[in-house]
């Protein structure tokens, strides 16, 4: 019997991830390792996700530690989604701390178990912010501790892989923003504020954000591995994003259009809006309140990440959704969140 073990598991893209490998029937069962079991934090959507399969198990076991966990079968695949990721939310060390041990402890348990296929979740943030448009080819230049970090967990990566490269396989994926039922980021606050009236343009209706449906990027890691075996190839690195990246108004447009409504949208100069982020934070923060007005996500939404998945253009990857089918699953899936 063989068995597939994800780091990170429990998280948004493990718990699809792992339901997409039972389904494809990749393995018989799923480990689903993390720091803490789903907790009251989880979406109800990702609860049920992974509590309705008996052929999932959740692990606990910190990937900042070494790994004492071994499981009795054989270890077919391991997917390693662990990481400290969201911005603002962070110490720098934090991001460094979990990243880099963590890729030193996974590809070391990846060693001991004999595992010779693993797949590493980075992040566009190894390129940094620019205008410029950026693909697999282009420079990482990145400007944060979190995009330090995962730089240099994708070297670790690569090591584990060179040291034996005539047998073991690695993919390494760099998606955009990654949006689907039970995510709780960026996108599903994109959402709330069209549809409560609350989002505004700020000189950013043609920003362009790199981001893809959490189904297709399931779909997507899974395809270039088979492609590499195809292939015999051993070590992959690709952007997952739709191609082209869609715009803020493109965003906008297509949940309107997705949940039946109209909104007209209006526009609030930048300077003005970001002052009144800093307001709110200022109050809000000592009183640990929670809001969705953060400065660095208002600056954030200035800022292009033009990525190009150049890769999957150039093996001729087959795209299975387009930003209006994924928010219509999406709003199928889990309606709740369109409300």
């Amino acid at each position: 019997m063989h068995c597939a073990v994800i780091y990170g598991g429990t998280g948004f893209i493990g718990s699809f991830f792992s339901r997409f490998l039972l389904e494809q029937k990749v393995v018989e069962k799923v480990y689903l390792v993390d720091v803490e079991p789903l907790d009251r934090k989880a979406s109800a959507f990702r609860r049920a996700l992974v509590s309705s399969c008996d052929k999932l198990e959740v692990v606990i076991a910190d990937v900042r530690q070494p790994i004492g966990w071994v499981p009795a079968e054989s270890v077919e695949l391991i997917a390693n989604f662990a990481a400290v990721h969201r911005e603002p939310g962070h110490e720098d060390f934090e991001y460094y701390e979990t990243n880099l041990l963590g890729a030193e402890n996974v590809c070391a348990w990846a060693e001991r178990v004999g595992c010779k296929r693993l797949i590493f979740t980075s992040s566009i943030s190894p390129y940094g912010p620019s205008e410029a448009v950026k693909d697999e080819r282009s420079l990482p230049v990145p400007a944060t501790a979190y995009g330090g970090s995962k730089l240099a967990a994708e070297k670790i990566h690569q090591v584990w892989q060179a040291r034996d490269d005539a047998n073991r396989r690695l993919v390494i994926v760099r998606p955009g923003v990654v949006f689907g039922p039970g995510e709780g980021g960026n996108v599903s606050r994109l959402i709330k504020a069209v549809l409560h009236r609350y989002f505004f343009y700020m000189g950013n209706r043609g920003t362009r954000k790199a981001g893809v449906y959490v189904k297709e990027l399931c779909s997507a890691m899974w395809w270039v591995l088979q492609q590499q075996e195809a292939k015999g190839e051993h070590l992959s690195l690709f952007n997952m994003s739709m191609n082209p990246g869609p715009s803020i108004e493109d965003y906008v447009e297509t949940v309107c259009k997705v949940a039946g409504v109209k909104r007209a949208v209006a526009a609030v100069p930048y300077p003005l809006l970001l002052t009144a982020a800093y307001a709110i934070d200022a109050i809000a923060k000592p009183l640990r309140i929670s809001h969705p007005f953060s400065p660095v996500r208002i600056r954030k939404l200035v800022r292009s990440n033009n990525i190009l998945p150049t890769y999957l253009v150039e093996n001729g990857y087959p795209y299975q959704y387009t930003l209006e089918s994924a928010f219509a699953d999406w709003k199928q899936s889990c309606p709740q969140e369109w409300q």
